[in-house]
């Protein structure tokens, strides 16, 4: 069964930074999209930010300047560097990867707390 698991949430202060982190139990050799999301209670999960196979990004405008996603050194890893929080980033967040060979495979979320 393929996963991805998710690490890296926490609380922090506004202003601060955190990393998370996302891997997925398949081969590096498997091409892959891979996704940030997040949902905040009461609202509707939205996308954050998205890394192509070749390395591609795209940002929601809300966090572009101040988020940062980049692969690890293994294709089936990803990570979300996050700065200059703020209390509207509170969210769970979550990783998603989409392949030709496994489709779409959600991770089981971290939580980001950010106290004003």
């Amino acid at each position: 069964q393929v996963r991805v698991v998710e690490s890296g949430g926490g609380l922090v202060m506004a202003g601060g930074s955190l990393r998370l982190l996302c891997a997925a139990s398949i081969s590096p050799f498997f091409d892959n999209i891979m996704s940030w999301y997040r949902q905040a209670p009461g609202k509707e999960r939205e996308l954050v930010a998205t890394i192509t196979a070749g390395g591609s990004t795209e940002y929601a405008d809300s966090v572009k300047g101040r988020f940062t996603i980049s692969r690890g050194n293994a294709k089936n890893t990803v990570s979300l560097q996050m700065s200059s929080l703020r209390p509207e980033d509170t969210a769970v967040y979550y990783c998603k990867m989409v392949t030709k060979n496994f489709g779409v495979v959600w991770g089981q979320g971290t939580q980001v707390t950010v106290s004003p």
